[in-house]
């Protein structure tokens, strides 16, 4: 299934959304009104291999916590996602067992090209 993670009030998550053509081949969820569950998490954690590289360290908490100064292990950042969905990096991509994550140019890139 072709799903997206994101947060409606994100404007860049928006602008993102905006440039992608078949928009109606995926799933949204909007993930401040619909928690991630464990089982979403752990596919997406199958995609990446990695929680960390499904956290987002720009997130206020993460400064605001102190976990910036913290070594923080996967269990760390997985828990620390389940708990907040501030803490997924967004927007969080699926397309046909490809994940994209986050919204740098490089990887906005790629993954337009996949999809469009």
């Amino acid at each position: 299934m072709n799903k997206i993670y994101y947060l409606k009030t994100c404007d860049t998550c928006k602008r993102i959304l905006k440039q992608i053509k078949n928009i109606d081949q995926f799933q949204l969820q909007d993930i401040k009104e619909q928690e991630i569950t464990v089982k979403q998490l752990e596919e997406m954690h199958r995609l990446t291999g990695s929680y960390e590289k499904l956290f987002s360290k720009r997130a206020k908490l993460y400064k605001e916590m102190g976990l910036k100064d913290e070594t923080l292990t996967e269990n760390d950042f997985k828990r620390y996602i389940l708990e907040h969905y501030t803490f997924l990096a967004r927007p969080v991509i699926i397309y046909n067992e490809k994940i994209f994550v986050g919204n740098s140019p490089k990887n906005i890139e790629r993954m337009l090209e996949a999809i469009n």
